[in-house]
């Protein structure tokens, strides 16, 4: 019984995902009826003014807003399991912050334009600073004070923030109008060659993490039972580390410091789906992407013709979250 609802759920939130995706393509500063947005998929017109704001705008920017709201809401997913940590997710954690220093040193310094060849420079900010959180959090006792993760993160987010600062003032405008857009969080101008990229980071990244889901169910248990179940903590650490590391470090990339997404996905998988992080990380997954999607759709529609970022309208919708998730919160003392 306990399965076949949770395969409605899936099944539910997919039917969600495929009605919000078919909205993405039909709505925009230009609305395009859905019969022709179809056709355009079905059989492309290149001399079709409106097949070609499908397939080459709305198509990719779909695919984008898609992948890396899952990626987010699977690298949240592992981050609350293996940190034993209700709040951990990409943004609050500093990682989102690490990636978005890397990013704009590789625009401003190495004069990197494409995310296609800064993605792995994100990849490897987010991975340090990651590090460093967990480190200063001591997150390795797997939460005896879970808050002081977050301490740590907002800590070392405040200082990456001003380091990102420092460069961007100093960088030429069009690196700093390049920079203002992408720092918002959207996923409008996203091309085939950044969802490429992304697509790889994001499977890669999710099958790193399938490999240790038993593991996360140990270590979601504490790490002195997770060993007396067999789970081995270090190897499951680096590896979790590895996941996170592609999934946020190439969201962050290509669709530029989305916060509270990967934060909430999981608490409303774990809600829907039960504890067993097998079904979690597929509904964390799958939860993000009709999130960030969702905001996109608003932020398309409550501005029009204008837009605004998908990014923000996930800020004002995970910020409330985030006070009632602190409110219930309550830190399990050593």
């Amino acid at each position: 019984m306990k399965r076949l609802r949770r395969g409605w759920w899936l099944a539910t939130g997919t039917g969600v995902l495929t009605l919000l995706a078919l909205a993405s393509l039909a709505i925009g500063s230009r609305p395009i009826p859905l019969a022709t947005a179809l056709d355009a998929l079905r059989a492309y017109d290149p001399g079709n003014d409106l097949h070609l704001i499908v397939r080459e705008l709305r198509v990719p920017r779909l695919i984008t807003a898609v992948f890396a709201g899952a990626a987010l809401g699977v690298a949240g997913a592992i981050m609350q399991a293996v940190t034993r940590n209700p709040l951990a997710e990409p943004g609050l954690l500093g990682i989102n912050a690490g990636a978005a220093v890397a990013v704009v040193l590789g625009v401003t310094v190495f004069g990197l334009t494409r995310p296609a060849h800064y993605v792995w420079l994100a990849a490897l900010g987010a991975g340090l600073a990651g590090s460093a959180v967990f480190l200063l959090g001591r997150a390795h006792e797997t939460g005896t004070n879970p808050i002081r993760l977050v301490l740590a993160g907002a800590g070392l987010s405040i200082v990456l923030g001003a380091i990102t600062g420092i460069v961007v003032i100093n960088a030429p405008p069009t690196a700093f109008d390049d920079f203002r857009h992408w720092a918002a969080g959207s996923v409008e101008g996203a091309s085939f060659e950044a969802v490429a990229v992304l697509s790889v980071c994001v499977v890669a990244g999710f099958l790193t993490a399938l490999s240790v889901v038993g593991g996360l169910n140990a270590l979601a248990l504490g790490q002195e039972l997770g060993q007396a179940l067999g789970a081995a903590p270090h190897r499951i650490w680096l590896t979790a580390c590895l996941a996170v590391m592609l999934l946020a470090g190439a969201a962050t990339a290509t669709a530029g410091p989305i916060g509270f997404v990967g934060l909430i996905a999981p608490h409303l998988s774990r809600a829907l789906l039960g504890a067993d992080h097998r079904w979690i990380l597929p509904g964390a997954g799958l939860a993000a992407a009709i999130l960030l999607l969702g905001a996109d759709l608003v932020g398309r529609v409550v501005a029009a013709p204008s837009e605004v970022a998908a990014g923000i309208v996930a800020a004002l919708v995970g910020g409330p979250f985030f006070i009632v998730a602190v409110r219930r919160f309550r830190v399990s003392r050593p």
